[in-house]
């Protein structure tokens, strides 16, 4: 039956992708919309800074006729474009912030900006592809904005800042863009996203129903002991030793206690902190790091169990340690029926044997804010030279991370259909 149902869905997309007649306005764009990447790559701007680029999105937009709200979420876009038929709304999503990394990458559009953060002097860079999704969203809505009389309702644009984690002390991306009323005036129906991929092959798209990206947690464990010289540790209380005790337990919650074969589950710590010198035992320690789960009752069951044992183990070598967690970025959860009727659009325009049903990833989505409130599908987007080999990518966040422009124009193709399938399925 469901068999059946995915034709039929297949069938449809067929008949509305040959209506739109697309085809020419948006091959016409993609020089445009790799400039414009390339730009915004060699000009990049940290969370809650992105002036520059949120400027240039706004005079795009504008120039096309599209109602623009700036300042939404400190730096965010918003544009408006109503269709010439009545119907839904439908939104689509770009993040728009870069990172605190240093590019090695040897391009002709090779960012060289420096800026501040946490009160040091960093590189800057979009090693996350941020600089794709912004020039792909643009490119749509260049081209939805000439075919306002195929567009069966209102497509709300989101140009989203600080989908990377907003400074210490602010609030700001997915969740501050909510909080502002992004989804309302007018009130969105559905919302779609998606993320350029540096291990996926230009040309392909991936997707999971359901939770496709985990949730984050933040958590930072506080050991107090008692400070000694380091030549009499039978003084003072060890809280280095403890914090090492600490660090080998909780991998035992992931090995031990939960189970995996429902979801995965990660605990890293990401930053040991304490002491001064080499012959001083100090009085405290810190541990910094982040949780990514894909179901809320592991997720619990993980955040009590950090709390209990971190608490225990120190009590047993006479020390102290209380453990905050931070709420976090909720689980990317992509509503399974829009989903479902989503991916004839996808198939059409990549291809049915290059879209490709995945597994969960244990990275962390801010538009996972957006699926709290209303039916939302995120999917990953192939990046990688298809003519590297497997393992021949870098990963996000890294200071070698690259993207091939060539992968840009199936990303318009993908938003734009989906957007336009969506609303006319909507009628």
């Amino acid at each position: 039956m469901k068999y059946v149902l995915t034709l039929a869905l297949f069938s449809a997309s067929l008949s509305i992708y040959a209506q739109h007649g697309l085809e020419k306005d948006i091959a016409a764009v993609e020089s445009k919309v790799i400039e414009w990447r390339r730009d915004i790559h060699e000009h990049p701007e940290l969370s809650n800074r992105e002036f520059k680029t949120a400027e240039k999105i706004a005079e795009h937009l504008k120039s096309l006729g599209i109602e623009v709200q700036t300042g939404v979420a400190h730096t965010g876009v918003v544009g408006l474009l109503k269709g010439k038929k009545p119907g839904k709304v439908v939104a689509l999503r770009a993040d728009i912030d870069a990172l605190p990394v240093t590019e090695r990458n040897d391009l002709p559009f090779k960012s060289n900006v420096t800026s501040e953060y946490l009160g040091q002097e960093v590189g800057v860079m979009h090693a996350c592809g941020h600089d794709t999704h912004i020039a792909i969203l643009m490119g749509v809505a260049e081209v939805l904005a000439k075919n306002t009389d195929k567009i069966r309702g209102t497509v709300k644009f989101i140009f989203q800042p600080a989908e990377e984690g907003a400074p210490p002390g602010e609030e700001g991306g997915a969740e501050l863009m909510v909080k502002e009323g992004v989804l309302d005036n007018p009130k969105v129906d559905a919302i779609y996203g998606l993320h350029i991929g540096s291990y996926l092959p230009v040309g392909q798209i991936a997707y999971k129903p359901g939770g496709a990206l985990a949730a984050a947690q933040r958590f930072v464990v506080s050991i107090k002991g008692k400070q000694t010289h380091g030549s009499a540790p039978w003084g003072g209380i060890d809280p280095i030793y403890v914090a090492s005790k600490i660090v080998d337990g909780y991998q035992s919650i992931i090995s031990r206690e939960l189970e995996l074969t429902k979801e995965a589950a990660v605990i890293t710590v990401g930053k040991i902190s304490g002491g001064v010198r080499n012959n001083i035992i100090p009085e405290s320690a810190e541990l910094i790091g982040t949780i990514r789960t894909l179901d809320y009752d592991m997720q619990k069951q993980v955040n009590d169990r950090m709390k209990e044992m971190a608490a225990d183990i120190a009590k047993a070598y006479r020390a102290e340690a209380t453990v905050e967690i931070a709420k976090g970025v909720p689980i990317t959860y992509n509503d399974v029926d829009l989903t479902e009727k989503s991916l004839p659009s996808l198939q059409q325009v990549a291809g049915a044997e290059n879209v490709h049903l995945i597994k969960a990833i244990t990275g962390a989505e801010d538009f996972s804010f957006y699926q709290e409130k209303i039916p939302g599908f995120f999917f990953i987007l192939g990046g990688k030279d298809p003519k590297s080999g497997p393992d021949e990518y870098f990963p996000h966040h890294t200071p070698d991370f690259k993207i091939d422009d060539s992968g840009l124009l199936l990303g318009v193709k993908a938003m734009t259909e989906i957007a336009l399938d969506y609303l006319d399925r909507s009628k």
